[in-house]
């Protein structure tokens, strides 16, 4: 039968599906009649051999053009093929560790290898391939009689690598994102893993899915409980000792002792090495592919879905280039994790990351929102971006776009209505900025918009109650204290006031007017911010414009070598966007722009070429390709000054102007806000 079913598998007319489902009935049929474990297994491990070679075989086909279009139709509709984000080794896969130590001398935990394909784009000290596996077994005198590889993809090395020293192959496809391996996937591996061991008792198993430690400890761990008898809390410690810090996961821990023992007394998950924080996309698994999803909880509202961990970005910057005393950086758990979640919750954000609003660059088709819906504007501030979780006293905490959280010593937020008592599940929208008065730097923290007040959902009332609500319930109660002498403001790591808006008449002045020159920090464009209910992420209603000089992306940039046969070898500039693994762009090459190799750098557009304009240390990511696409379509179609104000003249024109009395005034100077005398 085997030789049979192998013959089938050659040509271009095996990818046609007709040997699997052969396989699958004729496998399926005889397994049924037989009644001897062995038998059964070999049955198995027949069926995953076709498997994986037909798996092959389309893969090869695929490669060389020689798809048949009927077959890929037919798979389109039903089980999508894999979408590759990184043409380079997986996701955080370099400084992941090689392999562990043998568990219940029977497994040997590890990572996946690369094959010499990837030798150009991993350094020699990280490489990880199948003749140091072979190299590795012989040091330690030892026979791998067996490789259980869990990835989902075929792409990492070729198996015959495998093969000619001697160890069986099987493939074993586990999804791995968000998702355990099921009871079916499980009870084959043990199967497998089972029939292996009564035939080759001294020879050990090699297992591994792309890092080595969720998929490959979890069913590792279901072999050791169900055929030796370990307890679950046995089999996941040995593990850990193996291959520390051990399954990190923590739902993957949850369904091991929810099958073997109780949930409920399954541990904390380990705090993530390290090397775990290499790669900040969240957009692949842990094989490199692209998730297939929908276009996620922009501005659609919340997700329940399972996330992923979120990522720790040690040695976090709390406001560049100024020392602010009392401010620190959290990184313990649960304390950050619980901060992380309650800020993602209230604003029913199912994502992992930061969850505030995200405005998007103006251009000539999304200013005609201005005319369609009810808008608010005031000046863009060249500040930094935080929500604030005031959650009692001295628990309040600022949270950056990169998610990291800062603890804020010695700041007070009275509760309105009983000053004795501290706010709590209260998070606040806004910005840090840095005021210069007497030529010294005076940071404040200026509120634009609220979600949550003592738990209250504000955020889904109108842009001008969470104005008035930041105004009485915020600011009013910390003036009442200050007066008093109740609140020592000179203890303060920094302000905080509320950030006005104004109806559209206002821009023409904000832009034309004295306004720039009363306020002590950079103003370097507009936000328009719609009168409907707080949207967390990309919201495309929210509208930022800057002046056409200003627009800019943020890049990641990776500097590289460039040339080919005949052609000099230059140095150049690559920028890439989101989670594409071509540049977007490319840039000249300084001996300044250096040092910012693979950082976050922001760009400007000038004279048919990017321009460095700084380093955004506040950032691990780079813009979105959506919202580069966006930016340069702003340079491309530009919606100057100009252009800006005489579409607002006419949209003032062209419909009956609502608002309050005091809408009609432009902002007082800074100094003679309610709050006063505050530094």
């Amino acid at each position: 039968m085997v030789s049979f079913i192998s013959s089938q598998l050659e040509g271009p007319g095996s990818l046609h599906g007709y040997p699997m489902r052969f396989a699958r009935c004729h496998l399926n049929g005889f397994v049924g009649h037989q009644t001897n474990a062995s038998e059964r297994s070999a049955c198995c491990l027949l069926f995953l051999f076709v498997k994986t070679r037909v798996s092959e075989h389309r893969e090869t086909h695929r490669r060389h053009g020689l798809v048949d279009p009927k077959w890929t139709l037919r798979r389109a509709s039903s089980d999508p093929p894999e979408t590759m984000a990184h043409g380079g080794p997986p996701p955080r896969w370099l400084n992941c560790p090689r392999r562990g130590q043998p568990v219940a001398a029977k497994f040997l935990p590890m990572k996946t290898m690369l094959g010499p394909r990837y030798d150009d784009m991993v350094p020699e000290e990280n490489r990880f391939n199948p003749s140091m596996l072979s190299n590795y077994l012989k040091s330690l005198k030892v026979k791998m009689g067996l490789l259980v590889d869990l990835t989902n993809t075929t792409r990492f090395y070729d198996r015959t690598d495998i093969e000619k020293e001697g160890i069986k192959y099987i493939k074993l496809q586990c999804k791995g994102h968000g998702e355990c391996p099921t009871v079916e996937t499980t009870e084959t591996f043990i199967r497998i893993c089972e029939h292996f061991i009564q035939k080759n008792p001294t020879e050990l198993i090699g297992v591994h899915c792309t890092h080595g430690f969720n998929r490959t400890g979890f069913l590792i761990c279901t072999y050791l409980v169900e055929k030796m008898d370990w307890s679950v809390e046995a089999a996941t410690a040995a593990f850990a000792l193996a291959r520390s810090p051990g399954i990190y996961k923590e739902e993957y821990l949850r369904e091991l002792f929810r099958r073997y023992g109780d949930v409920d007394d399954a541990p904390a998950a380990p705090e993530l090495p390290d090397w775990c924080f290499e790669d900040g996309n969240d957009d692949v698994d842990d094989d490199g592919n692209m998730i297939a999803q929908d276009s996620g909880p922009s501005s659609s509202g919340f997700n329940a879905g399972k996330k992923k961990r979120e990522k720790l970005k040690l040695g976090a910057v709390f406001l560049e280039g100024v020392s602010v005393k009392g401010v620190t950086q959290v990184t313990t758990q649960p304390k950050l994790g619980q901060v992380q979640r309650k800020c993602q919750e209230y604003c029913e954000w199912g994502k992992t990351g930061f969850p505030g609003a995200q405005p998007v660059s103006m251009d000539r088709h999304n200013i005609h929102l201005l005319e369609q819906n009810g808008y608010k504007v005031s000046w863009k501030a060249d500040g930094t971006r935080y929500m604030m979780l005031i959650d009692g006293r001295n628990e309040v905490y600022m949270i950056d776009r990169d998610n990291s959280v800062f603890h804020v010593a010695n700041l007070e937020f009275p509760y309105r209505k009983d000053m004795r008592i501290h706010l709590s599940n209260t998070l606040l929208d806004g910005e840090m900025i840095v005021d210069k008065v007497n030529g010294q730097p005076i940071p404040r923290y200026l509120i634009y918009d609220i979600i949550k007040i003592t738990g209250q959902p504000v955020g889904q009332c109108d842009f001008s109650r969470r104005l008035l609500c930041i105004e009485k319930e915020i600011i009013f109660p910390r003036c009442e204290k200050i007066k008093m002498g109740q609140i020592d403001k000179t203890r303060e790591p920094f302000s905080v006031r509320n950030k006005p808006f104004f109806d559209l008449h206002a821009a023409r002045k904000l832009l034309e007017g004295s306004f720039t020159s009363q306020v002590s920090h950079e103003v370097d464009g507009l936000i328009f911010q719609p009168i409907g209910k707080y949207k967390p992420g990309r919201c495309d209603e929210i509208l930022k414009w800057k002046p056409p000089s200003h627009n800019s992306v943020d890049f990641r940039l990776k500097i590289s070598k460039m040339g080919g046969e005949g052609l000099l070898t230059q140095t150049v500039g690559l920028l890439y966007v989101g989670s594409h693994d071509m540049p977007f762009a490319q840039m000249k090459v300084t001996k300044d722009l250096k040092q910012y190799d693979n950082k976050i750098i922001e760009c400007t557009y000038r004279n048919s070429t990017w321009v460095f304009m700084r380093q955004r240390i506040d950032k691990s990511f780079p813009n979105s390709y959506d919202t580069a696409i966006a930016v340069c379509n702003s340079i491309k179609f530009p919606v100057t000054k100009e252009r800006l104000l005489e579409f607002l003249d006419r949209c003032a024109q062209s419909r009956k102007h609502h608002s309050d009395p005091d809408a009609q005034l432009m902002p007082p100077p800074p100094p003679k806000r309610p709050n006063q005398g505050l530094p």
